[in-house]
């Protein structure tokens, strides 16, 4: 992987590391140039968990929307998160200059108003309030740290 971004493993894509951009005054965010190349085309937007907002090429949210659907519609844990999780998609479109609109709605479930985090998660980005990230991931060092054998039974390294 050349530029440290965004990456290519097969053909899935990969985001990586941690960028603290600002929104405009018209709630728009200027996507990380690492990621800029595998958005161009399009992304889903919509809610995650802990409050932050998933950013999905179109391809992963299909395969995610796919993998939810195959829950029985009699389950009610599926049926609630396909709701959660399909009520505030967004498509969007970045323009030249790389920025994407957050859509309302999004913004305030995620608390986001100025400062944020976009975090590469693998096959997504997520989008986190700056101090909220950052309050999470001092929440999860210890954990982190503690689930290494858990995680990877034979070691990771």
């Amino acid at each position: 992987m050349a530029d440290g971004g965004v990456g290519a493993l097969g053909s899935v894509a990969h985001f990586l590391g941690t960028y603290t951009p600002r929104l405009d005054d018209k709630g728009r965010l200027i996507l990380p140039a690492k990621f800029r190349a595998q958005f161009a085309g399009g992304l889903v937007m919509t809610r995650g968990q802990e409050r932050c907002l998933f950013l999905l090429p179109p391809a992963e949210f299909h395969r995610q929307l796919e993998a939810v659907r195959q829950a029985p519609v009699t389950s009610k844990s599926g049926r609630d998160y396909l709701r959660v999780f399909l009520s505030g998609a967004s498509d969007e479109v970045p323009d030249r200059q790389g920025r994407v609109s957050i859509p309302p709605i999004l913004r305030a479930y995620a608390g986001l108003e100025r400062d944020v985090a976009v975090i590469g998660v693998g096959t997504r980005a997520e989008i986190w309030d700056l101090q909220a990230w950052e309050d999470y991931l001092g929440e999860q060092e210890s954990g982190y740290a503690a689930t290494e054998e858990e995680v990877f039974p034979n070691g990771p390294f």
